[in-house]
């Protein structure tokens, strides 16, 4: 068993009692609650003008077209089985 008197004056009992001070005061925060995260902002919306618009111009015109092609079939599906509901009485 390690006695006061053995032990190096610099390890003598106030000593350890310093760096178990020092110690529990650096692992303090460690026992906090985090935190909370900064609320996400997402940015402004710009209004197209310029070339913006002229790209998102070119990006929806031929998604448009394509809407305006299926438009087509369809209405003439709709006449169809009109007509067939016309002939056949249903």
């Amino acid at each position: 068993m390690l006695r006061a008197e053995s032990l190096p004056r610099f390890c003598a009992t106030s000593s350890w009692a310093g760096v178990l001070a020092v110690a529990l005061f650096v692992s303090l925060p460690a026992c906090s609650p985090p935190e909370a995260p900064e609320t996400e902002r997402h940015p402004e919306p710009i209004a197209p003008s310029g070339q913006h618009g002229a790209l998102r111009e070119a990006i929806q015109q031929p998604i448009d077209e394509a809407k305006a092609a299926r438009e087509l079939p369809e209405e003439a599906a709709r006449r169809q089985r009109a007509e067939i509901d016309a002939q056949t009485g249903g």
